[in-house]
């Protein structure tokens, strides 16, 4: 296994303001792309939601949802690979492409602890828009049960596409921690966090909660925590 080096080692929680500056900065086109194609998708996990609730899983077709959207079938599976995933809102790992090009390239700061809360913090910030089209998930998965079984095949494909980030970074920029450990890690700050936002009422940001569950991690293992 490719040795520790200090560099991805010495990673200490990064405040909102460091995670700011993290996810911004990209270029100018990329940001109308990005936002055009989110509001797209948005557009057709409301328009299948709707279309589910109101008429039922079985009764309704990508054409059917396509149609409300206002995009051609061919656009829809640029984006979903089934009805069943336009509704759940399932995303490959719901990463901005140059989020994840520069963590593989050792970035933001070359700290992988830190690295890896710019990666949590991207997924966070869907949850702000996503919270409601998340809490209609559940309620359609708990109406038509063969949802479940996408869902989880859903959840295999998110940690496959971490673990091939992760993977990609250390091929790079080695480090010894281990895959699982840090698809995990992944796992634990986002239901840590949004458990946290949602005690909050669900005000501000997700993300905003990010730092201290990461302080509370490094207080754990640093055995800080008062009894």
């Amino acid at each position: 296994m490719a040795p520790t080096t200090p560099r991805e080692t010495d990673a200490p929680a990064l405040g909102l303001r460091e995670l700011a500056d993290a996810l911004e900065g990209t270029p100018a086109e990329r940001g109308l792309r990005e936002r055009k194609k989110r509001s797209r998708r948005l557009a057709l996990i409301d328009a299948a939601q709707e279309l589910v609730a109101e008429h039922g899983l079985d009764a309704v077709t990508v054409e059917m949802i396509s149609a409300q959207a206002g995009v051609s079938p061919r656009t829809f599976f640029n984006y979903f690979e089934s009805k069943d995933d336009a509704v759940l809102g399932a995303e490959d790992a719901g990463l901005p492409d140059d989020v994840v090009g520069t963590f593989v390239d050792g970035g933001p700061t070359g700290r992988l602890l830190s690295d890896v809360q710019v990666l949590v913090a991207a997924l966070l910030a869907t949850a702000d828009e996503g919270h409601d089209r998340v809490r209609r998930a559940v309620d359609l998965v708990q109406q038509e049960p063969r949802l479940l079984q996408r869902h989880m095949a859903w959840l295999d494909r998110h940690q496959k596409r971490l673990g091939e980030i992760f993977e990609a970074r250390r091929a790079a920029h080695p480090f010894s921690t281990d895959t699982e450990l840090l698809n995990l890690l992944v796992l634990m700050l986002l239901r840590t966090s949004l458990a946290a936002w949602e005690r909050a009422g669900c005000t501000g940001r997700a993300a905003d909660h990010l730092p201290s569950a990461v302080s509370q991690l490094l207080d754990l293992a640093a055995g800080d925590v008062a009894p």
